[in-house]
């Protein structure tokens, strides 16, 4: 089968940085599915996304569809053969529906009922025929933003201003609102011209002569090597912000790096400020000495070629500077006024409607932070320091420097406090109890911070669930999955030895003795433990912990994390173990007939034979070591005392027949077993776990 290269391509006006990424993935996708849908053969496709274009080309593509040969089902025998083994009409029919004819029937049984089949045979169609509509693919992309233009009525990410399509050589013809396919692109939009592309094999070529390099991986990565190559000619140290090198790489057609420098009196500045300035209005990236101290210089892209840099960084550096005479202004304006003063305009910042002002917030998670402190038995000195960073851990959401650069706050107030004679400890504590501020991010290192991100995390989650903003679908306005991860992940790294259901009664109180009007305590209470269960679930998979073992540790309730997850690995090495598959049988054993006890008493005078016995003092002998060694976290030692029942567990099952005719016998021996059952339960609820041992 002969193959040909073919290519597509979709110009338009600048499209935003930030979606063309996500495009260049959607269009990877949907052209894979467009071939295997229409049974297009091919070698590989490439997707190149630029600033001004999208374009696709297909590596190897067959000349023709794959014929297909489909097995078509039709009536039950009953109705396609009359009493006399005729054909009926609708076996006629059937047939010539499908192009073929009656002798080309055959049966298949499927649930003991006969069916008639025929095998249909498609003839593929020629390629050229099909990739016109290749056009749908274009048309079924989408976008987080559309726009019209003119008198048009598609909505699309930016007009398209031309189109190309090939197959090999020829024209693949094709219209999109008034736009028609042809085979002249155009280059960089200052030093490139259109041209005329013969073939589509030379597209990349022909771009680059263009000054375009269509691929977003290349371009990335000359970036990167230049980035590296002036850091090696200057000695400099430049740190690659990933997400900043994505931005880019996504603005520029023809990726030239290039370097300029500020005033060394901006370094006056903390360095966040500066490099947020750098980052967030200009793309810059900051340079740092060999001993990471920040430097007054700055590297940027360009997009175009190396004439005139000089030009381009005298004029990035006029506008940078104008840029970080702002932030010098807002720094020292900013500490004009004391914590206590900005601390006072909390109370005009509305943080929920019916959750009342920032102010109302930082006096529930102060107290809620206070109360924790106490329960993790902190010192007086400790608890002082808890009490006062909750009491202004939001005071720089009001300065000027956060008011321009959001995602500063909890830095900026650690620096300002500091700056204000602050205890240091309170002071790190006021910007790590924003952590972790987003997936993957640092959690808090001390104690004091830890406690206070807790406590304002529960705060938000608790508070928002009882005036109803649980979170649906994908709207979470308030952050509550992310900040409901953030007190898991936290509750775990400190190894806190309290009980969720503990936490939740401190906030909940609050909450009743405020004026905020809450759902019943009931309902919240439900929704809080769903919420916090599914992200224990989320975290125990990240550590390849079954969901079944978690739901089988919290069926008795929340309690404390640290012992939750302990469970968790040790019942996830055991469901493997071979070693320990008769404790795990004996046990399920036990759990299936103890949902049916009904009474508490265990009557020893209503035992008929010594296996029963033997099992109840057992039970008695091991129920004080084993509800001790749970209690103080030992359960690798309370799982092996739980294991000494196991042979007691067998005899009496071969020995007694627990549901005996006699009532009160069938009662007494399920009360035994429920009790073995209730103590099994101060482990896990093992009947809910995937046992999987193999042999």
């Amino acid at each position: 089968m002969t193959t040909n290269e073919v290519l597509y391509e979709i110009g338009l006006e600048e499209m935003p940085a930030r979606f063309l990424a996500a495009t260049e993935t959607q269009l990877q996708q949907k052209t894979e599915k467009w071939l295997a849908d229409h049974r297009l053969e091919f070698h590989a496709v490439k997707v190149f996304v630029t600033p001004r274009r999208m374009a696709v080309r297909i590596e190897q593509l067959a000349n023709k569809q794959q014929d297909l040969e489909e097995e078509i089902k039709g009536p039950a025998r009953k109705i396609a053969l009359d009493q006399d083994g005729n054909w009926t009409k609708a076996a006629i029919g059937f047939t010539k529906g499908q192009g073929v004819s009656v002798e080309d029937i055959y049966f298949k049984t499927i649930k003991d009922v006969e069916y008639i089949y025929v095998k249909k045979f498609i003839s593929g169609k020629a390629t050229p025929d099909i990739l016109p509509s290749f056009r749908d693919v274009i048309l079924s992309l989408t976008f987080p933003k559309n726009m019209r233009w003119s008198t048009r009525t598609l909505r699309f990410i930016r007009p398209i201003k031309w189109l190309v399509g090939l197959y090999g050589t020829d024209l693949i013809s094709f219209e999109i609102e008034g736009v028609k396919s042809g085979r002249t692109s155009f280059g960089h939009r200052f030093l490139g011209k259109s041209i005329s592309i013969p073939e589509a094999s030379l597209y990349e070529d022909l771009l680059k002569n263009q000054y375009v390099i269509v691929d977003s991986k290349v371009r990335k990565q000359q970036i990167v090597n230049q980035i590296n190559q002036l850091a090696t000619n200057q000695e400099w140290s430049i740190p690659i912000d990933q997400e900043l090198l994505e931005e880019v790489t996504q603005l520029v057609e023809y990726p030239t790096v290039f370097y300029g420098q500020f005033s060394e009196d901006y370094l006056a500045v903390p360095d966040e400020a500066l490099i947020t300035s750098m980052k967030e209005h200009q793309r810059y990236f900051p340079v740092r000495d060999q001993n990471k101290r920040l430097l007054p210089f700055f590297v940027s892209v360009r997009n175009g070629n190396t004439d005139h840099l000089d030009i381009v960084s005298r004029g990035n550096e006029k506008v940078l500077n104008a840029r970080l005479a702002d932030a010098v202004f807002f720094y020292q304006e900013d500490q004009k006024q004391s914590i206590d003063a900005y601390n006072k305009k909390l109370s005009r910042m509305v943080f929920q409607d019916k959750l009342g002002t920032i102010a109302d917030k930082v006096d529930r998670v102060t107290q809620i932070a206070n109360k924790l402190a106490i329960l993790l038995n902190l010192t007086d000195s400790e608890q002082v320091q808890v009490q006062r960073a909750a009491q202004i851990s939001k005071f720089d959401l009001v300065t000027l420097m956060v008011n321009e650069f959001t995602n500063l706050q909890g830095i900026m107030g650690e620096k300002y406090a500091i700056l204000a004679g602050e205890d240091p400890e309170v002071a790190v504590a006021i910007n790590e109890h924003y952590m972790p501020r987003h997936a993957h991010d640092q959690l808090p290192k001390t104690t004091i911070g830890a406690i206070v991100s807790v406590a304002d995390k529960l705060d938000t989650i608790i508070g928002c669930i009882g005036v109803g903003l649980v979170p649906s679908g994908s709207q979470d306005p308030y952050g509550l999955r992310r900040q409901a991860m953030g007190v898991i992940q936290i509750i775990n790294d400190q190894n806190w030895s309290v009980r969720i259901e503990q936490l939740l009664d401190i906030v909940l109180e609050l909450y009743q003795q405020s004026t905020v009007e809450m759902e019943s305590p009931d309902k919240v209470i439900a929704q809080f433990e769903q919420f916090i269960k599914a992200r224990i679930i989320y975290l125990a998979k990240e550590q390849q912990i079954g969901t079944d073992i978690i739901e089988a540790i919290l069926s008795q309730g929340l309690g404390k994390l640290s012992d939750v997850m302990k469970k968790a690995a040790l019942l996830e090495a055991k469901r493997t173990d071979p070693n320990f598959k008769p404790i795990q049988e004996a046990l399920i054993r036990v759990l299936n007939l103890a949902k049916k006890g009904e009474q508490e008493a265990v009557n020893q005078d209503l035992f008929e034979n010594e296996t029963e016995q033997q099992l109840y003092n057992a039970y008695q002998e091991i129920t004080p070591d084993y509800l001790n060694c749970i209690e103080t976290g030992q359960f690798e030692e309370s799982l092996d005392i739980l294991g000494q029942l196991a042979p007691s567990i067998v005899a009496f099952f071969d020995q007694t027949m627990v549901m005996a005719d006699d009532l009160a016998v069938r009662a007494n021996r399920l009360a035994l077993l429920k009790q073995l059952g209730d103590l099994v339960d101060h482990f896990a609820s093992f009947d809910k776990i995937e046992w999987k041992q193999q042999f």
